[in-house]
């Protein structure tokens, strides 16, 4: 294994989505050969060539810092993360809204355990 090729396994998440979101979503193979698509690509972040060539082969010695990452998920249109937090807030504070009901005393255990197993599913 090349020092600047990692494992999938080895790649943060961070990048994976990058590398997945640029091979798919914003330069799809269908467009022609890997530079036309890398070229794309970083016309469509506003990166440079050399940026998003990095991105797209999720070379080690790159961070994707959080303005990069938003551009990614404008562009792709797809999300990192953030609807699954919205999704978790979602359903705790519908949880909460049964402590507040004329049955409180009913459903608070019921409530103590449905936030215990989503704050499980919360933790990466």
């Amino acid at each position: 294994m090349s020092e600047f090729r990692r494992e999938k396994s080895e790649m943060s998440s961070v990048e994976f989505f990058c590398q997945n979101a640029m091979q798919q979503k914003i330069a799809p193979p269908h467009m022609g050969s890997v530079k036309k698509r890398i070229r794309h690509a970083a016309t469509e972040l506003r990166w440079s060539f050399t940026r998003t060539k990095d991105a797209w082969y999720a070379d080690p010695r790159i961070s994707i810092d959080g303005e990069e990452l938003t551009r990614v998920e404008q562009v792709s249109g797809l999300e990192y993360a953030q609807r699954e937090v919205r999704t978790i807030d979602d359903l705790i504070a519908k949880a909460d809204a049964l402590l507040d009901g004329p049955e409180a005393d009913f459903h608070r255990p019921f409530v103590a355990a449905f936030r215990a197993f989503i704050g499980v599913l919360d933790r990466s």
